[in-house]
């Protein structure tokens, strides 16, 4: 008798938690289904944008102008107490230039990739590892075609520095790689974890929302049903 009351208690438990959590789902599940309907360039209006043809940067009073040709952009960022420009050709090549003195600057080695990662980052004097990875061959938890040093910290994180921009382009903790695996499968996206849009998550969402749906109405029926067997008590 004591097992059944508690089952009963439980019961009603259920119901109630049901009438709580039933309406979040069912938004959760219905703006989740709007959001994956179209891709995401489309919703960021990428399709209506004109194509134009990229044209070189032309900077005719500066003797940045002559340091690169077909410049794309150029970035201003003060490094080491110096001001450098981060130029970016039309190809794609990255090129750093101290500003006063107009003189181009190596690429990072392994020592100031290290440095910087000392400096600009909490514990990051505690290096594991210093790997440099070529554009074509960087990590899947960087995934850009960027030539980086990959500082790898003694609590697992990797921190990305640009070889040619001098610049932390990206910092992954292990929190961050699971939080990347976690949000594969949410997408269902394992292989790229970028594509929002496909036939199969589009597919389960709709079947998560009638689910949802069909869970909220029968909530009623469930109702009436405890209704009529607490009142036999």
């Amino acid at each position: 008798m004591a097992r059944n009351g508690w089952m009963r208690r439980f019961a009603r438990w259920h119901i109630w938690l049901g009438w709580l959590v039933g309406v979040p789902i069912v938004m959760w599940t219905a703006t989740g289904l709007f959001m994956v309907a179209k891709p995401i360039e489309e919703v960021r209006g990428n399709h209506l944008r004109v194509e134009i043809p990229e044209q070189p940067l032309i900077l005719p009073d500066s003797e940045l102008a002559t340091s690169d040709a077909g410049l794309k952009e150029m970035r201003a960022v003060m490094q080491d107490g110096r001001a450098v420009a981060i130029l970016t050709a039309l190809d794609g090549k990255v090129t750093r230039v101290d500003m006063q003195s107009g003189e181009r600057i190596d690429p990072l080695d392994s020592a100031q990739a290290r440095a910087i990662v000392a400096k600009r980052i909490v514990g990051g004097d505690k290096v594991r590892s210093v790997t440099f990875f070529d554009a074509n061959e960087v990590p899947f938890d960087f995934r850009r075609e960027v030539p980086v040093w990959q500082v790898t910290l003694e609590d697992g994180a990797n921190i990305y520095i640009g070889r040619d921009t001098g610049e932390i382009e990206a910092v992954r903790t292990s929190w961050w790689r699971w939080f990347d695996f976690m949000w594969g499968l949410h997408i269902m996206d394992l292989s790229e974890r970028e594509d929002t849009s496909h036939p199969i998550l589009i597919l389960f969402a709709a079947l998560g929302l009638i689910g949802s749906l069909l869970g909220t109405i029968l909530m009623f029926r469930r109702r009436r049903r405890a209704g009529r067997v607490l009142g036999r008590q």
